[in-house]
């Protein structure tokens, strides 16, 4: 089969396509910078100090060092991270303003009549971070031995035994709702703004139960000040092996974990979330920050976009489920 060479003027036409070509993707390229090239900032809706700042600033120090750009954390404190959450779902789709995303964010948008954005349809996923337990705490010299033993005092003086945690539509708040929903009980609820000052309320004996989540607790379970009776996960915490799960404990079907992980405002380019999600990951998996996780009560676990999406999803629809049940007044 013989072939037709090509006539001179044919070839000279190739060579200007594929010259165009070439200096058109080039052009492309240089005007296309390679992400990031920029600081980016992480917004949390907790104010500084507590757990959820000081694992975004561990997780944001590190990633600052992969990226070879800053990641700054810009704290955004209000009731149910609604601030940081508005700034997030409005900030450009560049990869440039994350949001330290969490189970709060799930509550809330079970809670709220109505909020400023739809946590599922206007943020895509990136990565769980870690994952902690919230505990059923009582005092040092209180006379409740287990939860079995709490219930059984509660049905008999509802009165007496009555709950305590922070703020009103919190995790930990919400958590409560759902022991007593599940336990049968008829407990006061008791909301305080602060930690602190539920941690007062617990040793003065204004409540007799409180729930709150196990970093800020620790320092007072380890001093012997207060003691844990449960979980509220299905399975054990391994920094606090001797202590049982709540459904273990008689509650049974009972699970609450608390959670915090990375988002990113919807049409956020797939190319950068899957950069985030690998980098958040190998940070997550290193032994030093695993450690320094564990120290506060978190276990340090990240995932796929698609595992973190699956998780907020079920979470609302647990939080939903357990507001219709008590016919909970929305905010």
């Amino acid at each position: 089969m013989k072939h037709k060479l090509m006539t001179p003027d044919a070839l000279k036409s190739m060579l200007t396509i594929c010259l165009g070509l070439f200096l058109g993707l080039n052009a492309f390229a240089q005007n296309t910078p390679l992400y990031p090239n920029k600081p980016i900032r992480l917004v949390l809706g907790y104010g500084a100090g507590g757990v959820a700042d000081i694992t975004a600033r561990l997780v944001a120090q590190k990633l600052s060092d992969a990226l070879g750009q800053q990641v700054v954390v810009d704290n955004r404190p209000s009731a149910g991270g609604i601030v940081a959450g508005e700034m997030v779902a409005k900030a450009d789709p560049d990869g440039y303003t994350l949001l330290h995303m969490n189970y709060g964010n799930a509550v809330s948008q079970a809670l709220f009549k109505k909020l400023p954005y739809d946590i599922k349809k206007d943020f895509v996923p990136i990565s769980a971070m870690g994952f902690f337990d919230v505990l059923m705490l009582v005092d040092k010299g209180s006379d409740i031995q287990s939860v079995q033993d709490f219930i059984n005092k509660a049905k008999a003086n509802p009165e007496k035994y009555n709950i305590g945690s922070v703020s009103i539509g919190s995790g930990q708040h919400m958590s409560a709702n759902l022991f007593v929903s599940m336990s049968g009980l008829q407990s006061t609820l008791v909301p305080f703004k602060t930690t602190p000052s539920l941690m007062m309320a617990l040793k003065s004996k204004d409540v007799a139960v409180a729930f709150e989540i196990i970093s800020p607790a620790m320092s007072l379970i380890k001093s012997g000040e207060i003691k844990a009776i449960a979980v509220s996960s299905s399975n054990r915490f391994k920094g606090l092996s001797d202590v049982p799960t709540i459904n273990e404990s008689g509650v049974k079907g009972y699970d609450v974990m608390a959670w915090n992980g990375i988002a990113a405002p919807a049409k956020t380019p797939k190319a950068i979330i899957e950069r985030l999600n690998r980098e958040v990951n190998l940070i997550l998996n290193s032994p030093e920050v695993k450690q320094k996780f564990l120290d506060v009560g978190i276990d340090s676990r990240g995932g796929s976009p698609e595992d973190l999406r699956d998780l907020l999803s079920n979470e609302i629809d647990k939080w939903n489920n357990l507001v219709n049940t008590l016919k909970m007044e929305r905010m």
